[in-house]
């Protein structure tokens, strides 16, 4: 029998069973990548992530992360911290107080901070890519039948517009926190509209008052890699950060996860072009998969 350890992780989490839950597979390296599209859909979690060697000699490990339906992701999101997460509470990232990492995913080399404060466990710090503007949707109507929703439903004053921050996602404002409850995809008719934006996936949000000390209270839906609903997405959380903080740093705290059962508290700093992620959690479970 062949088999290989996995484990559960709950990023942007602070207790167990909150947060975007994480399968995270180590020393993959023996893996094809057959295999890993294969444990990605056994486990049918928004992404599983894989830790390997890295190709680059300035990164420390390799993280590879594909979702149920075999789509491989390359944004350092949830994927990326959960595995960071799982590095350090195996002592695998030192003692230090603050300690600087390199991690290579996808195309590129990004740095990555294991915080520990005494009292407070880990947090994982990641910088993403630079913030690129991308086009705004110009049909509204055809947009909120996508979401099951009416135009009235849009935020009037803010457009609907494609941002990535290593991912390209489309930013939806909407008029308040009952509209962003109230949406319902149409995967078809998303899957359209984004493939026509350049986009992957779509994150609906409001900056209405609600939650306490949250900046804003979001969804996220990517029906073109076979997420119904996601809930914590780093990817699209940086990109919404860069947006509402354009021209200005910030420091922003996002909701998201309430319509799935895990609230999920996702930080983001901005300083001009540097888009920075951070997020705690916890590791939840371990065990082995049969492969063969």
């Amino acid at each position: 029998m062949t088999s290989t350890p996995f484990f559960f992780v709950d990023v942007f989490a602070e207790r167990p069973l909150t947060g975007n839950p994480l399968t995270l597979v180590p020393d993959a390296d023996g893996l094809t990548v057959e295999q890993m599209r294969a444990i990605a859909r056994e486990f049918n979690q928004s992404e599983t992530t894989f830790l390997l060697q890295p190709t680059r000699a300035e990164a420390e490990w390799r993280l590879r992360s594909f979702t149920p339906i075999g789509a491989e992701v390359g944004g350092a999101g949830h994927n990326a911290l959960g595995a960071w997460l799982w590095l350090a509470d195996q002592g695998l990232t030192g003692d230090e107080p603050s300690r600087t990492l390199m991690q290579e995913i996808g195309p590129h080399v990004l740095p990555v901070e294991i915080v520990r404060r005494p009292g407070q466990g880990v947090r994982v710090v990641m910088e993403q890519s630079a913030p690129v503007f991308g086009p705004v949707a110009e049909d509204a109507p055809r947009l909120a039948g996508a979401l099951g929703l009416t135009p009235g439903d849009l935020d009037a004053e803010l457009p609907a517009q494609v941002v990535s921050t290593g991912v390209a996602h489309l930013l939806v404002p909407l008029a308040g926190r009952p509209a962003v409850d109230a949406v319902t995809v149409d995967g078809r008719a998303l899957a359209a509209i984004l493939a026509e934006m350049g986009a992957e996936g779509c994150y609906v949000y409001t900056t209405a008052p609600g939650e306490p000390e949250a900046d804003a209270y979001s969804r996220f839906f990517n029906p073109t890699v076979g997420i119904v609903e996601d809930p914590a997405t780093g990817t699209a959380a940086g990109p919404l950060a860069a947006l509402l903080s354009r021209g200005h740093g910030r420091s922003l705290v996002i909701e998201q996860g309430h319509a799935l059962g895990r609230p999920s508290r996702i930080q983001v700093e901005v300083e001009g072009t540097r888009v920075r992620l951070s997020g705690s959690g916890i590791v939840t479970g371990r065990g082995e998969l049969r492969i063969a």
